[in-house]
């Protein structure tokens, strides 16, 4: 728990309100943009946030590791926005300082699926983005991007790639079965999931995440036997007390075994 609590702090510091967006004070280590992309014929509109790091660096995932920092997103500012989901391609897991953290290096095409307030008009896509970008040292990047978002447009091969890059659900993956274990602890919950799928032994990683932002989950301990991968978690609510677990809020997701997987609830053994 020790080794998270400065990222808490810094996590908190960025997630101030009213802080005044700025110019961006890091350009020679990332630069930032929205790719218009294309309104779809079910009227969502398909653009993308891109990030392009210097030589070295790197940002970091929705669950972003021990050594990660979370990214924020801010899009309160936008014109016909009801609605704005990312969609995020399959990371990499990085070994800093005998910490794993997970992300992605010299550039990140981050989808986004957006719905406008009102079918057939443009959208004014406002927004103010807050990441971590790390080489040696690590640093919070508070960043703003803009893009008018006509309706029309055209498909962008970059955007349409990134969207083919992300984890597969676990019955497309071969997953035959999966369950989780959950026990009390002194400071928390352990969980331990045991995902039955083809490579297990070729996984590098299996993270958890839950329906609660408020409770951290611990880098899984991973074993694997007869096709079986086993993650051992540790759960702590933020607060220090305690917490129920949504069983059907949690996400596992397998990394390092040629194709990541994306499994959605876990049941009791």
């Amino acid at each position: 728990m020790r080794q998270i609590l400065p990222l808490l702090i810094l996590c908190l510091m960025l997630a101030l309100p009213g802080a005044p967006a700025r110019a961006n004070p890091y350009a020679e280590m990332v630069r930032a943009e929205l790719l218009p992309g294309w309104r779809r014929p079910d009227g969502v509109h398909v653009a993308a946030l891109r990030l392009v790091m210097a030589e070295g660096w790197k940002t970091y995932w929705r669950a972003p590791g021990d050594a990660g920092i979370p990214p924020l997103f801010d899009w309160s500012g936008s014109g016909n926005l009801a609605d704005i989901q990312p969609i995020w391609p399959t990371p990499v897991v990085f070994s800093q300082n005998g910490m794993r953290s997970i992300g992605y290096k010299r550039e990140l095409v981050l989808p986004l699926a957006i719905t406008p307030r009102r079918d057939g008009r443009a959208v004014n896509l406002e927004g103010r983005i807050q990441i971590g970008i790390c080489d040696d040292i690590c640093v919070p990047a508070d960043l703003s991007v803009s893009a008018a978002l006509p309706v029309g447009g055209r498909p962008d091969p970059r955007i349409a790639a990134a969207m083919a890059d992300v984890p597969v659900p676990g019955a497309e993956a071969g997953v035959r079965a999966v369950d989780c274990a959950v026990t009390p602890t002194k400071d928390g919950l352990r969980l331990t999931a045991r995902v039955a799928l083809p490579r297990a032994g070729q996984a590098t990683a299996l993270v958890v995440e839950t329906a609660d932002p408020q409770i951290w989950v611990s880098e899984a301990k991973l074993s694997h036997a007869q096709g079986t991968l086993t993650a051992i978690s540790e759960l702590i609510h933020v607060s220090g007390g305690p917490f129920a677990l949504d069983r059907s809020g949690l996400r596992l997701t397998v990394l390092g075994t040629g194709q990541a997987v994306d499994i959605r609830g876990c049941p009791a053994p």
